[in-house]
């Protein structure tokens, strides 16, 4: 069975309480849809908690591309000071390392990515858009799964595509605080998943970790709500 872990941002809890609930349900592969590290309380301990994973296959996100080459993020001063605070936590090596993972896989079950299989920033939405064939940028796999909105969703394109949203396990943002994650079974049947955690003291470790700065706020905020 194949969990799908997507957008985990430095939240160990979290993710440990995903862990445990998706090795209780018979998980034994695992993929990880990048944002692993940067903007949670964890960045060093989660991205060493994934490579206990064994045989994980692990995919690059917006973050870990910013964390080596600062770009859109990076100009927004306070996102731009979140991620220098990732950096130094993870170290160059690690960074480099992550910089270094692949943007998207095509296996078996499916075609995974970020965001989508155009880039890692645009993303497919909970409604259908006019847009989203470009977004498929000519992917013929009939299963596409993604993360970056943080929005936990499945539906069906009317060509047959199915579009999954695995939902984001350290930092939610529709609304409900649980961690969202998925498992894809040996048949193909789909299980989005939520998992209860204490996203309080998540929320609050963010500050702990780096000294109540001021983008910690933002990014505690959102723990604490489920939403931007």
């Amino acid at each position: 069975m194949l969990a799908l872990l997507y957008d985990i941002h430095g939240n160990l809890p979290a993710l440990e309480a995903v862990l445990a609930d998706a090795e209780a349900a018979g998980a034994d592969c695992w993929l990880l849809g990048g944002d692993v590290a940067a903007f949670g309380g964890w960045p060093a301990g989660v991205v060493e908690r994934l490579h206990g994973l064994e045989g994980a296959q692990w995919l690059r996100g917006n973050t870990e591309r910013e964390l080596a080459e600062p770009g859109v993020l990076a100009a927004d001063e306070l996102l731009g000071a979140a991620l220098a605070a990732g950096r130094d936590a993870l170290g160059e090596a690690t960074v480099a390392e992550l910089f270094g993972l692949p943007e998207r896989l095509t296996l078996l079950e499916g075609h995974f990515c970020h965001a989508s299989p155009l880039n890692d920033m645009e993303s497919f939405g909970v409604e259908p858009s006019g847009d989203e064939d470009r977004l498929l940028d000519g992917v013929q796999a009939q299963r596409i799964v993604f993360g970056h909105t943080h929005v936990q969703f499945t539906r069906t394109r009317d060509d047959g595509i199915e579009l999954i949203n695995p939902g984001s396990i350290g930092i939610p943002l529709d609304g409900d605080q649980r961690a969202a994650y998925a498992l894809l079974g040996e048949d193909g049947v789909l299980d989005l998943r939520r998992v209860a955690y204490d996203h309080e003291a998540a929320a609050a470790g963010i500050g702990e970790r780096f000294g109540g700065a001021a983008w910690t706020e933002i990014f505690a905020g959102r723990i604490r709500r489920a939403a931007p």
